[in-house]
């Protein structure tokens, strides 16, 4: 519906105009990009090969959903394909690595992380691999029930060598122009993000937790939050994967069998997956607990307010560029274990250059969803630094 402010207006003025053209200035976002075509085959092989340890050059950035493409729609997309008919672009950005020094171009992988495509990526993969048999197809018929090796080989050539077009955006595209792209470009979908459906179908007192410190002022500053992410409910995302690396990391067992007892339900392909069993966990648990809870993570906001004066910010000359996931789950998880261990905890200097150090680089690289191992190698890292 129009608001009433805009409906009483009789007329536009210059200097509305003005105002208005400053505006679209201000907030206009210079897009670098290049256009390239590549056959299935090679898009495919660029997605898998190397996706078990987290360094495939083509990857799903961990603010992206899962699989929701039913059958029936897969194997619409094959059907499109089979029949020559053009596939969408898929918009891809070229994700240039925090280099560690100088000397240390190697450290660059040159990623493409997936704006807009995974749906149909990962379709692809799944039929060239057989894990999708073809069903409901609307034209070829014949096909029905047929799986990717069934196609006759020069068929099989065929598909592999159809060509799809890729928009790249360039390294020079930051990661808040990326995930605002990503939303724009999905808006006729009208799907909600992860923690937005949270919020519609996951209501607790854990939630209304979260809610609450996702409006803690000094959070939000610590981490630099543009209000589009503020809009996107990222500032809520942040704190339940705070508590949920946290939780899950800790147990009780002996120190050999330590290792192997951390995250064992967490699967980097199942991220969201993850954090909802966590969140409908801790919904059941008591106000004890979640006071509890409150009050770590306003321990550790307090440590990273006193000890780092970027917060969890990398500054730039000119300002503060927002923190990624993976850098704020390392450095608050962290914080926040070895104030487990020391409540009292008063770093050494050394300490505190933590964060330009080559190995935190290192870990905290890129910002796909982590393995496993390397979600542990990196929160391990920041609370042994801390400890000494």
């Amino acid at each position: 519906m129009m608001s009433t402010k805009v409906l009483n207006r009789n007329k536009i003025t210059e200097k509305m105009q003005e105002e208005a053209e400053i505006e679209i200035r201000d907030n206009r976002q210079v897009v670098d990009y290049n256009t390239i075509e590549y056959p299935i085959e090679v898009i495919v092989d660029k997605f898998l090969k190397g996706q078990d340890d987290d360094d495939n050059e083509l990857f799903i950035p961990d603010y992206q959903r899962e699989m929701i493409w039913d059958e029936k729609r897969q194997s619409k997309l094959i059907e499109s394909v089979l029949l020559g008919i053009p596939i969408s672009s898929i918009y891809v950005a070229d994700v240039a690595e925090e280099l560690i020094d100088d000397n240390s171009l190697n450290e660059d992988l040159a990623r493409w992380e997936i704006i807009d495509g995974t749906q149909r990526i990962r379709t692809l993969a799944r039929f060239m691999h057989d894990k999708l048999v073809l069903q409901d197809l609307e034209k070829l018929k014949k096909l029905e029930g047929f799986k990717f090796s069934d196609l006759p080989l020069a068929r099989q050539r065929r598909f592999k060598r159809t060509s799809i077009r890729i928009v790249q955006l360039t390294e020079n595209t930051n990661e808040e122009t990326r995930r605002d792209l990503f939303e724009r470009i999905n808006t006729g979908s009208v799907e909600l993000n992860a923690m937005e459906k949270r919020r519609g179908i996951r209501r607790g007192s854990f939630l209304n937790l979260i809610d609450e410190l996702a409006k803690n002022k000094e959070f939000l500053e610590l981490c630099a939050f543009l209000q589009a992410s503020i809009d996107r409910k990222d500032p809520q995302e942040y704190i339940l994967r705070f508590f949920a690396f946290l939780d899950k990391y800790e147990n009780k067992e002996e120190e050999e069998e330590e290792e192997k007892k951390k995250y064992q339900d967490f699967n980097a392909q199942k991220l969201t997956e993850f954090l909802d069993e966590y969140l409908e966990e801790m919904n059941k648990a008591d106000q004890k607990t979640i006071q509890t809870r409150k009050d770590e993570f306003h321990r550790m906001i307090n440590f990273v307010k006193t000890y780092f004066p970027n917060g969890f910010c990398q500054q730039t000359q000119t300002t503060k560029k927002p923190v990624t996931r993976i850098k704020f789950e390392s450095l608050s998880v962290g914080i926040a274990l070895a104030l487990r261990q020391q409540p009292d905890l008063k770093p050494q200097p050394q300490s505190l250059k933590l964060l330009d150090s080559k190995e935190f680089k290192e870990y905290t690289q890129g910002d796909g969803s982590s393995s496993r191992k390397k979600v542990i190698r990196r929160i391990k890292y920041v609370r042994d630094q801390l400890l000494g």
